[in-house]
């Protein structure tokens, strides 16, 4: 399963990367943090826990396990997942996001990406 997470992860942020070129902010925010969200879930698999896939449990999951108990990432990466859906959900259902929050986005996702990829073996 993790490896079909890790796939839709790095798909969702050549998607955020190609909307927000084509000026498509709010699409690019989204696909921006479900490129997270699908890496968080990815990495909960390779720890061996078989998650109940949701936005609050997959967010408590990664920072327990990967920032508070085992370490494994720093702590300012706590909070990224919560951050980045707060983000989406401006862009989604309320007055949408600028070029500005768009490009953050991405650059937070990115970041978050690569890191995970870089410090969880995934075979």
């Amino acid at each position: 399963m993790k490896e079909i997470f890790v796939e839709r992860a790095k798909e969702n942020l050549l998607a955020a990367e190609i909307l927000y070129g084509n000026n498509l902010f709010n699409a690019s925010a989204n696909r921006a943090y479900y490129s997270a969200f699908h890496i968080a879930i990815a990495a909960i698999y390779s720890i061996g826990i078989i998650p109940e896939i949701d936005h609050k449990t997959i967010q408590t999951l990664f920072a327990e396990n990967f920032c508070n108990r085992r370490k494994i990432v720093s702590s300012k990466f706590k909070g990224y997942l919560k951050d980045l859906q707060h983000i989406r959900s401006n862009a989604d259902y309320k007055n949408g996001v600028s070029k500005k929050d768009a490009k953050q986005q991405i650059k937070y996702s990115k970041e978050f990406v690569e890191l995970l990829l870089g410090v969880i073996k995934w075979s």
